[in-house]
């Protein structure tokens, strides 16, 4: 049995691939509607954030002999979480995470370490600033911005109740709330800064599968300024950035 931490779209066709193959696995996604997707497709999953001691048991309580960590480039916790319960479980853990854009340097794009970092700059700014972050880290941009006349804040984010309860909890407008669920193109992209009159744009460096490229080519080709979050420093152990490795490490850890 494999533990497989699911967090992006890319993870939940890596874990067809890997049942296809005859592995048996069982998927842990944080959101209902992530459960579900994988259920569709066959995949055993649990929902439900897990702590590095909630890992542990289920790990014994499931007769798990490896970990592959397929979560989201940002969510840190959930691989230190899964690092530290394959270490004291002693069993082989493997970390699929997608590559990293590189984009040309410009001088509309600012890059920061921070969602922190991220709110400063947007502060120095005026007019409409579109957060492409997600929810989790809402409460930083609300506090440093949604008080200051000179800006407009307006988060797009997946149309998820929770996430609008906490626009509500933290006071963002509706008419500032764009609930929709990529994939998106550049054109559309386009269009949305347009009706939004939006002057700068803060998103994350997630990958082309987080629609990255298409977001900042969608900001240049209109000369929006946009702040990048660089993808935190973490070090994993038997990282891979393809299906095929993954499935090497798998052969090499006989699972």
């Amino acid at each position: 049995m494999i533990l497989f931490i699911a967090g992006t779209s890319d993870a939940r066709e890596l874990a067809i691939t890997l049942q296809e193959q005859g592995r048996q696995l069982i998927a842990s996604v944080v959101t209902e509607n992530a459960w579900k997707e994988l259920q569709q497709a066959g995949i055993e999953a649990i929902s439900g954030r897990l702590d590095a001691e909630q890992m542990q048991v289920f790990i014994a309580e499931q007769g798990v002999k490896g970990i592959v960590d397929a979560s989201h480039p940002f969510a840190e916790e959930a691989s230190k979480n899964a690092m530290a319960a394959a270490n004291t479980a002693n069993i082989p853990y493997i970390r699929f995470e997608r590559k990293e854009q590189k984009f040309e340097d410009s001088s509309l794009i600012t890059y920061v370490s921070t969602y922190e970092e991220a709110a400063e700059e947007a502060a120095k700014r005026k007019g409409t600033i579109m957060l492409t972050t997600g929810s989790k880290t809402l409460a930083v941009f609300t506090e440093k911005l949604l008080s200051n006349p000179d800006i407009r804040l307006v988060a797009r984010m997946l149309p998820r109740k929770d996430n609008m309860e906490k626009c509500e909890q933290l006071g963002l407008p509706q008419k500032n709330i764009v609930a929709i669920q990529g994939p998106f193109t550049t054109a559309f992209d386009k269009a949305l800064y347009r009706q939004y009159e939006v002057t700068c744009m803060v998103t994350k460096a997630s990958g082309a599968r987080g629609s990255v490229d298409q977001k900042l080519e969608a900001a240049k080709e209109l000369g929006i300024e946009t702040i990048v979050i660089e993808r935190p420093e973490m070090k994993y152990q038997n990282r891979c950035s393809s299906f095929d490795e993954v499935i090497d490490y798998l052969h090499t850890f006989n699972l």
